[in-house]
């Protein structure tokens, strides 16, 4: 009564492991119409410890390019109100860093097309001015004022100065699959991609955030990163990760385990998905994937987020024939903020995309029994869940933000909340 593993293996499919590194996924994307209606990031996140006092504190670094074709020695903000009246798209790179916890901030350094240095093949650099990355290395200073801070709203960002020095060592990605493959990547069939080169990453280095000293190790960094590039981002906005995590079954802190969760509502041309999530658990080294790109997977899933008075909370529940996974993540506002992008159409559309580097929760994973039990009632054949783990975790990176559609959006919906 094995028919589940023989279903599965007797699908001709490309079989590859999600944990699949493929670095030309993490190359500089505007290109052909994306040039001038696209954006493109490189995301790291990690927690570092004050070298006195050894507080931890969780810190992000983004390198964030949009509508290269449009620019020129400045950059072009399209948050100025003359350039939201005129109908012009923002052009440049933001250098986006910040810290999540007490006094979260998000602190941008914007530069002008013609400034900024790519490598635009694997493996890809990008520089300007003294900020710097690459696969394996950043370094860079942003440093904004009071007053600036306050007479630029269009720099949608916080006062201080950050500097750092790290380098990168990805260990585990998640590889989506064809999704973001280069087929794809070229007729830019999805509206927003996401390729996470490095779900588990060793950083090592130093940060500093208003000259107070951080030590960044590769141990205890907990550390992550991933890109995402398109035309504009989906809503709602979700994202989940975490490679600190401890099993309540055993009271053990997992080695070699790591779970990522991201997406919201895909749209393919003006088609869109309703309510999709990609998700992914190394378990002790063992894979399980909950992909619903990968239709032969059979991929079910369900998503609740909620904004309460003082926090956000995820629940999502992710099931193949075969495994199932259910996480709940809480994440308190005090320790977040609310992340600012434009879309390279010049719009703001989320004006509340909670962003946090201190969630906690728990996450559950099992495996179908495939011992054949007969129901009481009905007498037919079932199978059970059997739980692997039950597991506490923390430093969670999470993300949620969803704006109101409009007709027009609304009209391109298709799928079901499954």
């Amino acid at each position: 009564m094995d028919f589940l593993k023989e279903l599965e293996s007797s699908v001709e499919i490309p079989s590859f492991n999600f944990n699949h590194s493929d670095i030309t996924r993490d190359e500089f994307m505007l290109k052909g119409g994306l040039a001038s209606e696209g954006y493109d990031w490189w995301w790291h996140s990690f927690t570092a410890h004050h070298a006195v006092t050894g507080e931890e504190k969780a810190f992000f670094i983004e390198f964030f390019t949009v509508n290269p074709a449009l620019g020129g020695d400045e950059p072009v903000f399209g948050q100025l109100p003359a350039n939201l009246e005129a109908g012009i798209r923002p052009s440049y790179m933001m250098v986006k860093v910040g810290c999540w916890g007490e006094n979260a901030r998000q602190i941008h350094k914007f530069y002008g097309w013609n400034s900024v240095n790519i490598k635009q093949e694997a493996p890809f650099l990008i520089s300007a001015e003294n900020c710097f990355l690459s696969e394996e290395r950043t370094f860079g200073k942003v440093d904004v004022s009071e007053i600036d801070a306050k007479n630029h709203p269009e720099w949608m960002c916080n006062a201080g100065k950050v500097i750092w020095d790290l380098t990168i060592d990805k260990k585990v990605s998640f590889n989506v699959g064809y999704g973001a493959s280069k087929p794809l990547r070229e007729i830019e069939a999805f509206q927003m991609s996401w390729h996470a080169e490095g779900i588990k990453t060793e950083y090592s280095g130093k940060i500093f955030l208003d000259d107070e000293e951080y030590i960044v190790d590769k141990d205890t960094c907990y550390g992550y990163a991933d890109k995402n590039w398109g035309k504009d981002f989906t809503s709602p906005w979700v994202w989940l990760s975490s490679n600190h995590i401890k099993s309540k079954l055993t009271g053990e802190w997992l080695e070699n385990t790591v779970f990522d969760i991201g997406g919201g509502r895909p749209k393919v041309g003006p088609v869109a998905m309703e309510r999709k999530l990609l998700g992914a658990m190394l378990y002790k080294g063992e894979a399980y994937e909950f992909n619903f790109s990968k239709f032969w997977t059979l991929t079910k899933t369900s998503f609740k987020c909620k904004e309460h008075k003082d926090r956000l909370t995820w629940k999502v529940q992710q099931e193949t024939p075969l495994s199932k996974m259910e996480t709940e993540i809480t994440c308190y506002k005090k320790d977040m903020l609310l992340i600012n992008y434009e879309s390279p159409d010049g719009q703001k559309r989320h004006d509340r995309l909670w962003n946090g580097g201190n969630g906690v929760g728990i996450v559950k994973l099992y495996k179908k029994d495939l011992k054949v039990k007969l129901d009481k009632e009905t007498k037919k054949p079932k199978w059970d869940w059997k739980l692997i783990d039950e597991m506490e975790v923390y430093n969670v990176g999470c993300e949620y933000g969803e704006y109101k559609l409009t007709k027009e959006e609304k009209k391109g919906n298709s799928g079901e909340n499954n």
